[in-house]
């Protein structure tokens, strides 16, 4: 049976949609078959690895509201062990109509039921809020990966996230674990980002992942390409740490060894 593994912070900009593409591609390259599932209506993760969501017929919003098979949505990515569950601008009314359907919060879980054992991991992009979309991906996934920027405000929302992860704990889904906190976008020059890290760290302890997400221009470009920095410049910083982090849940998850610790400091 695969994990199923949301990435959720209702911040935007911190990183949920780059590290959804770019940990699910370190997890194809380390031959773990992969999926992403594009649960946000603006599409990136869709855009990002090379496919127009205007063109996309079958998403996974057909997969929640009508209904509709999700081997069906699902398509090959170019990259190999690499595959997607695309979003549409149509999921944006999906609460609005999932509001008086029966077992609403399920929605996304009824749907990954059919799927999930076709793959190792399945990886959810969540969108940038706290709403039934997201609960519906935080219902379905086994445990979530909270993306935190190495910026002032970094812990600004963190507190009604985790409230929130503890609320759908108690009602909605009692096997969901936090599978870590990732710290993003950290810059080794910048003092602020190390004092980031450390009072991340200091307060959330071991849920904070070893592995830290550079600033990197590869991260940034990759999208415009629709491939992983790893596909780019598999010898970037970006992909290297994203790469790193992949087997760092994988050690974590007891499918590996992890032969030595993983630095901290991005070098």
């Amino acid at each position: 049976m695969g994990k199923i593994i949301a990435i959720a912070n209702q911040k935007g900009g911190v990183g949920k949609t780059t590290t959804a593409i770019n940990l699910a591609a370190s997890l194809a390259v380390l031959d773990y078959k992969t999926l992403i599932v594009d649960a946000d209506p603006q599409a990136n993760s869709t855009s990002g690895l090379g496919f127009n969501p205007k063109e996309i017929q079958f998403s996974i919003y057909e997969c929640m509201i009508e209904g509709a098979i999700p081997q069906d949505a699902i398509v090959e990515t170019s990259f190999e062990n690499l595959y997607l569950l695309p979003s549409h601008i149509d999921l944006v009314g999906a609460e609005i109509e999932m509001i008086s359907l029966k077992d609403r919060e399920g929605k996304m879980k009824e749907a990954l039921t059919h799927i999930r054992d076709d793959y190792d991991f399945v990886i959810i992009d969540c969108s940038p809020s706290l709403g039934l979309i997201t609960i519906n991906s935080l219902t379905a996934a086994d445990s979530v990966i909270i993306p935190v920027q190495c910026e002032y405000f970094a812990l600004e929302g963190l507190g009604k996230l985790l409230n929130t992860v503890k609320i759908i704990q108690t009602r909605l889904n009692t096997n969901l674990a936090i599978e870590g906190i990732l710290l993003t976008m950290y810059d080794l020059r910048v003092r602020l980002s190390n004092q980031v890290v450390n009072e991340v760290t200091a307060h959330f302890q071991h849920m904070v992942f070893n592995t830290l997400i550079p600033r990197n221009i590869r991260l940034s470009e990759s999208p415009s390409y629709g491939l992983p920095a790893i596909a780019q410049d598999s010898e970037s910083k970006g992909a290297v740490s994203y790469l790193n982090l992949a087997r760092e849940i994988l050690a974590k998850n007891g499918l590996i060894e992890q032969e030595e610790p993983i630095r901290r400091a991005v070098r």
